[in-house]
């Protein structure tokens, strides 16, 4: 049975906000999924080259992605949390009216 309620109607610069907080949720799920990943992979990897009598290390390779892909990860944080499209564009049109004046 559905329910006699209206739904509200939603606020477009909310929606938008909302999908972009979750976009960067799953990137940053996708980013420690992946980057698990292939430190699992070199840690069976340098196992593997130990144990077959060589000594030393090999070299941790998945700091490459990690660094890359965090500072893509860094950039869309800032986007989304910290660099309000609203409030940019209110801050540029007070400055235009006030060079108006």
């Amino acid at each position: 049975m559905e329910s006699s309620t209206p739904m509200p109607e939603r606020d477009n610069y909310l929606w938008k906000k909302a999908k972009a907080r979750v976009g960067f949720q799953m990137h940053l799920r996708t980013y420690l999924i992946v980057n698990a990943g292939l430190w699992l992979i070199w840690a069976f990897t340098n196992f593997a080259f130990r144990s077959s009598g060589h000594y030393g290390s090999v070299f941790p390779w998945p700091f490459f992605a990690m660094f890359g892909w965090g500072i893509g990860l860094a950039s869309h944080y800032l986007a989304v949390y910290h660099n309000s499209e609203k409030s940019m564009i209110e801050k540029e049109y007070q400055k235009l009216v006030s060079e108006q004046r």
